[in-house]
């Protein structure tokens, strides 16, 4: 165990952390150069298009220091605010963790929040300064960002950069002297943390283990704590580029297991595994659920795909375990699942996922939070969706959830990025300068207004040089309504939202504009209309397209018209009572992306 360490990546967005891990896995001699591409960890044909990580990787390397040979596991992390949960599950599995820190741009907000994770864990942190090649780095000044964040001496900051290789071997040396190795009795029964598990089609479920105490062999029978369920351990190993077998896995060690489980719901990541003839006294502590920010409903396109897109679920779930889904059903699009996420770019990676590797096309609804409901007879209800609030006679009030939002920008991006926060119902909290050009801005602000293009917007107001990161703070009571669209006098349940009562009424105009354009016109009029309870707020209407009944009346009397009409009247009176119109996709869609 002497010669064990376990270490994660943490950063923010683009810091270079990959591009890191690929120098480190080159220098260590993990993979050849024939195996290396460009961020070697990110396996998904998704993180490779969009640049980013979207899971976490674990991957073990050999090095020699001094003559001893070491093991070192390496977790990679994604660095985006909608992932962070993958960040807490690899900080649990580790002892030390390396803080990078981009040499051009400084500490952001993500820097910030990922490594306030990381100290709650205890974890020995080593600062590393990226991107010293570039010839716009400030090593000077974003060394005194570090020193005063984490209080360490400016030496023990490694300058490094992940294209050029430079600084990787005084990494390696100080992942060995300054990250302890891991504690754990070999001797003790076995106790071991799941922190991720995959889907293999060929051998069922593949869960990666830490293990705190005690050890396994291949072939023993394992029972997983929460769960209660027993297994063989038909393979165990550790992980490399690819698996590689094992007879025995002891405390310390990062690996994997392989049991055969076919059913998704058997693995619960965070989950204590055991052995069946010498379980351990308690599972392992210190590892939270996930709390979903935002909700939306996931349909299939077709109904009868619903079984098929609940299958995709789970396998997607066991995958990526902050999704969340429960099954509900709607008028306008059938049997689907209510589905949490943790913010909009997880929602989208979700939805273009299962349409990947699963080849589901689904719909999407608008998304929303969680709020709660308070009648008039004192009962609390959860509503995660606008069709659960209780009609206005019954209800007393709404609370809806607050977070509390730091951004960091540059000075002159300041007047820019309080305006858009004040319009989202922000209250200014503080506001510190970090640096001579640097502010932090601490908002609390309402969850549901940042759910739909808060961060878009953000980007756009501040060129691209603000960070966010936000976490849950309370509930407060709030002046919400539910605002219902209705398309002839039907509402459309999938389209209603849960919005504050000043913006209800350009909302509805908004929503009602956009529709018009994009609902094809049919042969009677529909009208379009924004409601709050029984009052319309806004009203469109599409035209019918006509069609001329009198072209084949030349000449005569003009009664000869009038009855034709009559005629074409009657027969559209009857079209629009049994008529029903359909809501392209497009329409669901455009509806989220409304200014």
């Amino acid at each position: 165990m002497k010669h064990i360490r376990n270490f994660c990546i943490i950063a923010h967005i683009d810091h270079g952390k990959s591009t890191l891990a690929d120098r480190l896995l080159q220098t260590t001699g993990t993979i050849s150069d024939r195996q290396l591409q460009e961020q070697t960890l990110d396996d998904m044909d998704l993180e490779r298009e969009r640049g980013i990580t979207i899971k976490s990787h674990a991957i073990q390397m050999n090095h020699e220091h001094e003559g001893q040979s070491y093991v070192l596991n390496l977790i990679d992390t994604p660095g985006h605010v909608d992932f962070s949960y993958e960040v807490s599950r690899s900080i649990a599995a580790c002892e030390g963790a390396l803080l990078i820190v981009d040499a051009t741009q400084g500490i952001e907000a993500q820097t910030i929040s990922n490594l306030y994770l990381a100290l709650e864990h205890d974890l020995e942190i080593i600062p590393i300064l990226n991107k010293m090649d570039l010839p716009s780095a400030d090593p000077e000044g974003v060394t005194d960002q570090i020193v005063e964040l984490i209080g360490c001496d400016p030496s023990d900051v490694i300058p490094a950069s992940g294209k050029t290789g430079q600084g990787v071997d005084a990494i390696l040396e100080a992942i060995i002297t300054r990250i302890p190795h891991p504690k754990g009795d070999v001797e003790a029964p076995l106790q071991a943390m799941v922190f991720d598990s995959v889907f293999n089609p060929f051998r069922g479920i593949i869960a990666y283990l830490r293990i705190i105490n005690g050890s396994i062999n291949s072939g023993e029978q394992v029972k997983f704590i929460n769960t209660d369920k027993k297994y063989y351990a038909d393979e165990i190993g550790v992980l490399g580029l690819d698996l590689i077998k094992k007879k025995t896995l002891s405390a310390g060690d990062v690996g994997y297991i392989i049991s055969g489980i076919k059913n998704a719901r058997d693995v619960k990541v965070g989950d204590t595994v055991t052995l069946v003839s010498r379980p351990c006294p308690a599972a392992v502590k210190g590892f939270e659920d996930v709390k979903p920010m935002v909700f939306a409903g996931i349909y299939p396109v077709d109904t009868e795909d619903y079984e098929e897109l609940r299958n995709s679920m789970e396998k997607l779930q066991l995958n990526d375990a902050s999704l969340v889904f429960e099954p509900e059903s709607s008028a306008a699009l059938g049997f689907g699942f209510r589905c949490g996420f943790l913010g909009m770019l997880h929602m989208e990676i979700i939805q273009e996922r299962l349409e990947r590797e699963f080849n589901m096309t689904v719909i999407t609804t608008v998304p929303n939070v969680s709020y709660y409901a308070y009648t008039r007879k004192g009962e609390k209800l959860v509503i995660n969706n606008p069709s659960d609030l209780p009609d206005p006679s019954k209800l007393e009030y709404v609370e809806e959830p607050y977070i509390k939002a730091s951004i960091i920008t540059k000075g002159e991006y300041v007047g820019s990025v309080m305006t858009l926060c004040i319009e989202k119902r922000g209250e200014l909290r503080n506001q510190v300068y970090l640096t001579s050009d640097r502010v932090e801005l601490s908002f609390e602000m309402p969850l549901g207004e940042i759910v739909f293009d808060f961060y878009d917007k953000l980007k756009t107001v501040s060129r691209g040089y603000a960070s966010f990161d936000y976490h849950p703070s309370e509930y407060k009571e709030s002046k919400l309504v539910k605002l219902d669209i209705l398309l002839n006098g039907d509402q459309v349940d999938a389209l209603s939202a849960l919005i504050h009562r000043d913006h209800a009424h350009n909302l509805g105009k908004k929503i009602c504009l956009k529709l018009k354009e994009l609902i094809p016109r049919q042969q009677f009029m529909i009208a379009l209309q924004a409601a709050i309870g029984a009052k319309i707020v806004a009203r469109e209407t599409i035209s019918a397209v006509r069609k001329d009944v009198t072209a084949k009346c030349y000449g005569g009397d003009i009664t000869r018209k009038r009855k034709l009409l009559e005629k074409q009247k009657k027969g559209k009176k009857r079209m629009r009572q049994v008529g029903n119109v359909e809501v392209p996709q497009a329409a669901f869609l455009a509806v989220l992306k409304l200014d």
